[in-house]
């Protein structure tokens, strides 16, 4: 019987600790990249982020980061299919290096950015201070093998003019990075006088202008290699973010990323750094009246099935907006008689015709005076002053409080209870049969903030979170407001 519960019990451990299956940890169907950064005589903060979400919004990448390349190991880089270096800094140590060197030998791909060639060759070691120490390191053999080059403080020395505006040229139009992408202009620094290595394939160059305290030569800045069974691409592109900015940079690294991953190249010759669906639903977000964060415009920002538009009412509602939109976000505060008639008219017919509505926060007080928009439409106000039996509502800043929302609607199927920090409304008057969406249980707040009107024409949805940056940055409400807006679209 021992033995038995032994052996059961050796069993359960085992599936405990099974290896669980890389799709939990990747995503299926891309490239794995690991950015090594951390160390830079250059602002990595800011230019790491952004070169992970160049790769990110391509579509075509996995990417992770780490800061400490001196604790990489054979077993870490394993997973990846491209080592992508914003590092300038002291050297790793033999065993990250060792595992680098072996990652790229044995055939997977290693992309060089600006002054990730300048840290382990001939010149000396920054501190993390990003001052010289004046203390020389033994140059990382293997990685000038691996780069292409080196930089050198003899005579020519490496290192570039004052940063400008110039023209990259192609040398090898036909490679698979180049192909396609047309001669571009980037505002960068311009490295001259790099010690070159046999063997490098240049695919594009400058001339490094004596206007500006160059060397009037035809600079090589982007190329390849082979190193082992491995991919090299280094391009000497991206000082700062608006150096990277540039979509000749943009299109180039990231096509340089997938060529050193996979050996091809599928990406296009232009990438959207915002890029849309074909189908995107085109929403229309309404402000003005009521004074609010710029974080709102965050809340619609990075989604690839909604194209989002901003205008001020009442100027927003001067066309037929049934040609241009389908759906309209009020984050306004405005009454009927501050809306010309053909405004109105304009509003009306987009409405009937079926097209979808989204009233969110302090929008629920607009147009008190105009019964069919906030009885039949909206199917709620907030009341400025109380008559017909309907008490005024109040409101009360800053306010801590949990919002639940109501299982059985796609706008929040699967949303947990979230706390949020917002401003809470009490007596606004809506419709008995409004379908709830979000409950509240505080004292200063209504229970139901959020419905669907029962309004037939239109798909209208009334939300009350959204005040301020606290709930703007939150991603559950953004994710609120992307599924009411895809909902009330008929998606």
């Amino acid at each position: 019987m021992r033995s038995l519960l032994l052996l059961l019990t050796a069993a359960a451990m085992a599936q405990q600790i099974a290896p669980v299956p890389d799709k939990f940890f990747f995503e299926e169907g891309k490239l794995r990249v690991l950015i090594l950064t951390g160390r830079n005589n250059h602002d990595w903060r800011a230019t790491t982020p952004f070169l992970r979400s160049v790769l990110e919004t391509s579509g075509r990448f996995d990417v992770r980061v780490t800061e400490e390349p001196s604790g990489l190991s054979a077993a870490a880089l394993r997973p990846y299919d491209v080592l992508v270096v914003n590092y300038c800094g002291p050297r790793w140590g033999n065993p990250a290096e060792k595992a680098v060197e072996e990652f790229v030998q044995y055939g997977k791909g290693l992309v060089v950015v600006h002054a990730a060639s300048y840290p382990f060759g001939e010149t000396a070691v920054l501190s993390e201070h990003m001052g010289r120490t004046g203390v020389f390191q033994e140059p990382w053999a293997a990685w000038g093998n691996m780069v292409g080059a080196i930089w050198s403080d003899t005579d020519p020395k490496t290192g570039h003019a004052q940063r400008h505006a110039y023209q990259v040229n192609w040398q090898d139009a036909q490679h698979p990075i180049a192909a396609g992408v047309k001669p571009f202009t980037v505002s960068d620094e311009l490295y001259h006088n790099f010690r070159l290595k046999p063997g490098i394939h240049i695919l594009a160059s400058a001339i490094d202008s004596p206007a500006v305290g160059g060397n009037g030569k035809d600079e090589p800045l982007l190329w390849t290699r082979p190193y082992g069974q491995g991919r090299v691409f280094h391009t000497a592109f991206g000082h700062d973010v608006d150096a990277m900015q540039s979509p000749g940079f943009v299109a180039t690294y990231a096509r340089g990323v997938e060529w050193a991953a996979s050996g091809s190249v599928t990406l296009p010759a232009q990438i959207d750094l915002n890029p849309k669906d074909p189908d995107a639903v085109r929403a229309l977000l309404v402000t003005g009246g009521h004074d609010h964060e710029t974080s709102l415009y965050g809340a619609f920002e990075g989604w690839r099935d909604i194209r989002v538009n901003v205008d001020p009412q009442p100027a927003a509602f001067r066309g037929d907006l049934r040609k241009s939109y389908d759906v309209i976000v009020l984050y306004d505060s405005i009454q009927v008689d501050q809306l010309p008639e053909k405004h109105r008219e304009n509003l009306r017919n987009f409405v009937e015709s079926g097209k979808g509505l989204i009233v969110l926060h302090h929008a629920i007080i607009d147009f008190s005076a105009w019964e069919w928009w906030w009885k039949e439409v909206v199917g709620g106000l907030y009341v400025l002053k109380a008559h017909d039996g309907m008490e005024a509502s109040s409101y009360l800043h800053d306010v801590e409080l949990v919002v639940t929302p109501r299982p059985g609607h796609p706008i929040t199927r699967g949303l947990p209870p979230m706390r949020i920090f917002d401003e809470t409304y009490k007596h606004v008057w809506h419709r008995p049969d409004v379908r709830v969406l979000l409950t509240a249980n505080h004292p200063t707040s209504d229970v139901e903030i959020g419905w669907v009107s029962p309004y037939e024409k239109s798909r209208v949805v009334y939300l009350q979170p959204g005040h301020g940056r606290d709930s703007h940055e939150l991603p559950w409400f953004r994710q609120l407001v992307r599924r009411s807006i895809l909902w009330a679209a008929g998606r």
